[in-house]
């Protein structure tokens, strides 16, 4: 009876260990479980800062590769424009330096001599330059310098309009020049004005100086108007 006793509570023993540890296992195991859950979530959280700041890094970086690039080419279109300011001044320095024009100069009998130094003022159809007689002889003369080296065969385009209609062009060899101290003067032929009622009023000059090499040392456009009787 005693060794049965003792079977039966080994057994029940048995049991009970046997349950409290599959108890214990499966405690452990849903331990385990959330532990693995809360790293995965984690790792996953990590992962997810990681991409936010590896792309807000990569916006960055782009944003900062434009600006720079926008600084690059702002800094280079402003380097070009400043060599070309530069060349341009070069050049109208040399033009300045080799050929200056100082002043036009106009005789007819009967009227006083007129000067006028070059760059002209501001004129209109309204407000000319200068005044002309109907059928008064007239002669223009062009005062200037040259500089620095020989200026060949220098040439003067003269270009008269009325009304938008071009009535008169010529070009005439003004001449070789070397450089001196005393300036030169060029005299034009002398020429008569027209007469009548429909030559009078206001014309449009325009007068360029060239030489051989192609460079312009006087390019200007003025109003002077032919009157029965003399003006300003």
């Amino acid at each position: 009876m005693s060794a049965v006793v003792r079977t039966v509570t080994s057994q029940s023993t048995g049991n009970i260990l046997s349950s409290n540890l599959n108890s214990d296992l499966k405690e452990n195991t849903d331990i385990c479980k959330d532990l693995i859950k809360e790293i995965s979530n984690k790792v996953v959280i990590a992962d997810g800062n990681s991409a936010v700041k590896e792309t807000e890094n990569s916006k960055n970086d782009e944003h900062t590769e434009k600006t720079h690039l926008k600084d690059d080419e702002s800094s280079s279109n402003q380097n070009q424009l400043l060599i070309r300011n530069i060349g341009l001044t070069d050049v109208r320095e040399k033009k300045s330096l080799q050929v200056k024009m100082l002043s036009l100069n106009i005789y007819s009998p009967g009227r006083t001599d007129v000067a006028l130094p070059i760059p002209f003022p501001c004129t209109t159809s309204q407000n000319t330059l200068f005044t002309l007689k109907e059928g008064s002889k007239y002669r223009i003369t062009l005062n200037f310098n040259v500089t620095q080296k020989v200026v060949k065969k220098l040439t003067n385009i003269y270009t008269v309009w009325k009304a938008g209609i071009r009535v008169r062009q010529t070009t005439k060899l003004v001449g070789t020049f070397s450089p001196r101290q005393e300036q030169y003067t060029f005299e034009s032929d002398q020429g008569i004005t027209p007469s009548g009622f429909f030559v009078r009023g206001s014309f449009m000059v325009r007068s360029k100086f060239v030489d051989d090499d192609g460079n312009c040392y006087l390019d200007t456009t003025y109003y002077f108007d032919i009157r029965k009787d003399w003006g300003a």
